[in-house]
């Protein structure tokens, strides 16, 4: 009997928040690896703010997901047939498989990953996508100099966390703004982040005259709206704004762009976004510096995994936009 592959492929393209009719229930036999290919069981998926943008129809730095197509997702699996002379039976492998149970792949874009070293779910973190972003957004864009001082936002995100820990490594002073008492003590607490501002309950622009009297020299922008413009206002001169995220706008039928861009005159600073796709070439050169990292206990790993099966894709994506994540939102599917 042929094994049943249960997938959730976009029906409609968002208005504001994603709606249960914006995804089709789909199932169809799994397909079987022909030659140069092989089988994956599809084990942990990655939840990323950026879904959202993929949901959109228009020109990006991806071409979108089209009606009727897989919801594309990062993902970590099993090898469970191949026809593939580079992948085995038994491998664990991550890809861009989708939400889905199987998937068929030739390899391209596939890594090996050692479920020894790390949980498999990190693999879509810290060593993954996540901490690609963070890796390269903060070195290669951001360009910290020991002693100066950092500000990121989403600061318990996947990202967020990474880019303040890099950050800490460097030597510089971190400041994170989160949501909630919770996350902000975590930031400083569990990812050691120098202080932590609470957009919830606080005035961002007065804590950051308290927490940034010099201003801030690199901010890693992944909420954009209020707090990028609050933060604009507190830029030392030759700052860098790495534009690495919006999800505050990500809903909103209309966007808010920054109102406080002359800052960028003022303080002859830059606003460069980062794409970690431009950087693929030099992959294993992240991973390896991480991996380093995390073996000497100076970078922590923090995934929010959450079981079920992709019928629970649709409702774990909101959980992105709901702040109800801490660290790298993960559904795991399958042991």
């Amino acid at each position: 009997m042929s094994t049943i592959n249960r997938q959730i492929r976009l029906a409609a393209r968002p208005v504001g928040e994603p709606r249960p009719t914006d995804w089709e229930h789909a199932e169809e036999p799994a397909g079987q690896p022909g030659e140069g290919e092989f089988l994956v069981q599809v084990l942990c998926l990655s939840i990323d703010p950026a879904m959202r943008g993929w949901m959109n129809a228009g020109r990006s730095y991806i071409r979108p997901v089209e009606i009727g197509e897989v919801m594309r997702a990062g993902a970590v699996g099993r090898v469970i047939a191949s026809r593939h002379s580079g992948f085995a039976v038994g491998d664990h492998v991550s890809g861009t498989f989708g939400v889905q149970e199987y998937c068929v792949s030739d390899g391209r874009g596939v890594t090996k990953v050692d479920p020894a070293a790390a949980p498999l779910p990190t693999y879509l973190g810290t060593l993954g996508m996540s901490g690609l972003t963070a890796y390269f957004g903060l070195i290669e864009v951001g360009r910290p100099e020991p002693g100066q001082t950092v500000v990121v936002s989403g600061a318990a995100g996947a990202v967020g966390s990474v880019v303040g820990q890099i950050a800490k490594i460097l030597g510089c002073r971190v400041i994170g703004i989160a949501g909630g008492e919770a996350k902000c003590r975590m930031v400083v607490d569990e990812f050691g982040f120098d202080a932590a501002i609470d957009y919830q309950s606080e005035d961002i622009r007065k804590a950051l005259r308290e927490h940034a009297p010099d201003g801030v020299d690199v901010y890693f922008d992944n909420v954009g709206g209020d707090v990028l413009d609050a933060v604009l206002l507190r830029l030392a001169r030759g700052a860098r704004v790495v534009v690495c995220g919006a999800i505050s706008q990500y809903n909103s039928t209309k966007p808010q762009g920054p109102a406080n861009y002359l800052s960028l005159l003022v303080n002859r600073a830059s606003m460069t976004g980062i794409v970690v796709f431009d950087y693929a070439d030099r992959y294993a050169e992240g991973i390896a510096q991480m991996a380093a990292w995390r073996a000497e206990g100076r970078l922590k790993s923090l995934e929010d995994v959450v079981s079920g099966s992709v019928a629970a894709f649709p409702e774990t994506l909101m959980r992105l936009f709901r702040g109800d994540n801490h660290g790298k939102l993960v559904l795991k599917i399958a042991d």
